[in-house]
Parts: structure tokens; C-alpha cells; sequence
């Protein structure tokens, strides 16, 4: 089964407006060019876009050029809805028809940690995708040291599946 195309063009909650990266605002990105952004009316967060988006980039465009445009099942922009600042990402990294499951991951820029706002955005996500009626799990990894994501997964409900030397794997399960 393949992810039909996005129906929407955001996701809104109460303190942030979710944007999906397309191939051009991330090759944009990648030049130091932000005057796309810019005319949609965002402006760069503090200590956006940092070293691990810069890192991910080519490969959302390789999740991009998977399809047509995007699903909604690869990158999300976070932006604060009162300032339009991107702050970070979140979103998955393609859709698995076969599993009908989608892989999550996020980041936030360090200025803007420990305000709530990952928490706010893969929420959001999560509820997306459920109600999409083709996901019926969402994994996530994370490293075995890295408290703060053991903890927000926790918080989020995710299931530590498995564990081995490199990474801790996590599972949520529509209810």
C-alpha cells in the first residue's frame, strides 16, 4: 500500500504551526538560501537550522523523491505560531505499507528544549497519522544513554520493544 498524497498543508496546535519540508525549501536550506521561507512569512528560530537538520536533509529529499509530493509521512518544519520561528523538526521517515507502520523522530533547536514543544509537535503528528486510517504503529529509536528521549517516549506511551548495544527500539500501537 502506498501513502496517498497530503490533504492538508499544515497542523496547528495550541503554540505551533507543523509545515511539511518540501524538495525545494530543503535544497533551499542546504544553500544558506531562506527567501522561500521567508515569503511564506517564516523567519529562522535561534540556533535554527542546526548541525543535525543540516545532517537530515538530503535525507528527507531522498524520502521525498520516494513520491509524487509530499504524504505527510516524512519531514515536518516546527514553527512557533506567535513569532513564526521554525524551531526544529519532527516526522517520519516514509511510510510501510507492508508493516503499515512509519518510523517518528524530532528535534528541537536548543534554545527552544525543555519548553514542551517536541512533545507538542509529535503529539499532533501522532494523532495525524493515526487518523489517516492506514497506520497502525509507530516506532522510534533512540540511543540506550539518551535519557531525555527514553523519557519522552515514555511520557508519549511508546512500548521499549527491543534493546542491543547501539539502540533502544520503542512501538506505539493504535488503540
Amino acid at each position: 500500500m502506498k501513502a496517498p498524497k497530503l490533504t492538508i498543508e499544515r497542523l496547528t496546535t495550541e503554540r505551533l504551526i507543523l509545515i511539511p519540508f518540501t524538495t525545494k525549501i530543503c535544497r533551499d536550506i542546504l544553500k544558506d538560501d531562506f527567501s522561500d521561507l521567508a515569503a511564506m512569512g517564516l523567519k529562522k528560530g535561534k540556533g535554527w537550522p542546526y548541525s543535525d537538520v543540516i545532517e537530515t536533509l538530503p535525507r528527507i529529499i531522498d524520502n521525498l523523491s520516494k513520491v509524487e509530493e509530499p504524504t505527510g509521512f516524512e519531514s515536518w518544519m516546527i514553527i512557533k505560531n506567535d513569532t513564526f520561528e521554525i524551531i526544529g523538526d519532527a516526522g517520519f521517515k516514509g511510510y510501510n505499507g507492508e508493516e503499515k507502520n512509519i518510523d517518528i523522530g524530532y528535534g528541537i533547536s536548543k534554545e527552544e528544549r525543555r519548553k514542551g514543544y517536541a512533545e507538542e509537535a509529535v503529539t499532533a503528528l501522532i494523532q495525524w497519522a493515526f487518523s489517516t486510517g492506514i497506520v497502525s504503529e509507530i516506532t522510534a529509536r533512540c540511543l540506550p544513554d539518551n535519557v531525555n528521549s527514553i523519557n519522552f517516549l515514555q511520557k508519549l506511551s511508546f512500548t521499549k520493544i527491543k534493546q542491543d548495544t547501539e539502540m533502544m527500539y520503542w512501538s506505539l500501537r493504535k488503540i
